[in-house]
């Protein structure tokens, strides 16, 4: 279940990716706001329009980290469609600090699928549209992943995030942002 704390932190992911996007991008583009499509247990559901395309995306934080008390920021693992890029399931994860250069963060789910996502500045990504949806589909069918990474100082983390929901939230993406 997540604190009030998590809460407030998803609640604000939206409009601080949107943030970030908007910095790289033309400074007099105003940001899209996020309409939220709904929280499905420990997943949330977002949309907001790029352009005139819609893009769409699901977010949980951890239910676990260690080690414990880490001078951290709020970490996420978000699945994202952009239809107007011909994406659909790409599987990132925000780790809350600066991986290891040429280092990858591990993905296990149900501790049985094993995922090598490919690492720079404090994101990772699946890297290929079929490890995507191998990872949407492996999520979709278990209960726990957990996320493995190493900071730039050589610190190893652990995160455990809950797949409660993550199909219903899948759902309300899929049929937000249709190909």
């Amino acid at each position: 279940m997540f604190s009030n704390m998590m809460i407030r932190n998803i609640a604000l992911f939206p409009a601080l990716t949107i943030a970030a996007t908007l910095m790289v991008s033309t400074a007099s583009t105003a940001a899209p706001k996020p309409k939220s499509l709904g929280t499905f247990k420990d997943w949330t559901a977002y949309t907001y329009i790029k352009g005139s395309k819609p893009v769409c995306y699901v977010v949980s934080q951890p239910i676990s980290t260690s080690p414990k008390g880490l001078n951290r920021d709020p970490a996420f693992f978000i699945i994202t469609h952009r239809p107007g890029d011909g994406v659909r399931n790409e599987a990132n994860t925000i780790i809350g600090y600066p991986f290891r250069k040429g280092s990858t963060a591990s993905v296990v789910i149900d501790n049985a699928s094993g995922f090598k996502f490919f690492t720079s500045a404090d994101g990772a990504w699946a890297g290929s549209k079929e490890t995507d949806s191998k990872v949407v589909g492996a999520m979709k069918a278990g209960s726990t992943m957990v996320i493995r990474g190493q900071s730039q100082r050589g610190t190893k983390t652990t995160d455990k995030y809950s797949l409660a929901g993550i199909s219903a939230a899948m759902k309300a993406i899929d049929s937000t942002c249709r190909r």
